[in-house]
């Protein structure tokens, strides 16, 4: 990803000592400047935005790069959050502006079909390869052709199993609008995917609708 120059604080580097407490008495903490604090919300939470970036785009190479943005955007207006014990989810909600805003402009799978698989992005060591790396590949590729709020909503729900509750609160929307978008996203997704041979099986199988990856 071709990044502009620009000055950004570090992410925390893990305190040696450990920070006990809930959400709430961790951000309070942070407002305080206790330096524990601001590792320890980056430890606790680090694994759910990659997760929920990973679900939402791929693999990529910017993956590491979003998930940067994301803590230095969440822990540089931390001071603004209303209610100390509503972190987690709205961390996630930066996730996912960050997450629509690199999908809107990249829609970087519309050239994935086209280039020499050598040439393909490289998926993590901890991906599995052969057909399901290609049914991931299938899968991404499928959900680049739907809206960017319909792809959203179907990976946080279908991909990465987030309560629709919670899928719309990421997403900022109401409950009914959500399900209007999964019924959409389910209905084009399906269609689109049985027009690749390699997701066949993962659809006949009866997944609803999983990563092929978790199998």
């Amino acid at each position: 990803m071709s990044r502009p120059l620009k000055l950004v604080p570090p992410l925390p580097i893990a305190s040696k000592v450990a920070f006990v407490g809930d959400d709430a008495s961790l951000v309070q903490a942070f407002r305080r400047g206790d330096p524990r604090a601001r590792a320890a919300l980056y430890e606790r939470h680090s694994d759910h935005v990659h997760r929920v970036l990973y679900r939402m785009i791929g693999f990529h190479g910017d993956l590491a790069d979003l998930h940067h943005d994301v803590f230095v955007r969440a822990l540089s207006s931390l001071p603004t959050l209303a209610d100390p014990s509503a972190f987690k989810g709205w961390l996630t909600m930066i996730a996912v502006h960050a997450a629509r805003t690199w999908i809107t402009r990249k829609k970087r799978l519309k050239w994935l079909w086209f280039v020499p698989t050598e040439e393909l992005p490289e998926a993590p060591a901890s991906a599995a390869s052969g057909e399901v790396l290609h049914a991931l590949l299938a899968t991404y590729a499928v959900l680049d052709r739907l809206p960017v709020d319909e792809r959203i909503a179907f990976a946080l729900r279908f991909i990465d199993g987030m309560e629709l509750t919670d899928v719309a609160a990421a997403c900022e929307t109401s409950l009914a609008t959500i399900k209007r978008r999964l019924d959409r996203a389910s209905a084009s997704f399906e269609a689109e995917a049985r027009k690749q041979p390699v997701l066949e099986a993962w659809l006949e199988g009866g997944s609803r609708w999983g990563n092929p990856g978790d199998r």
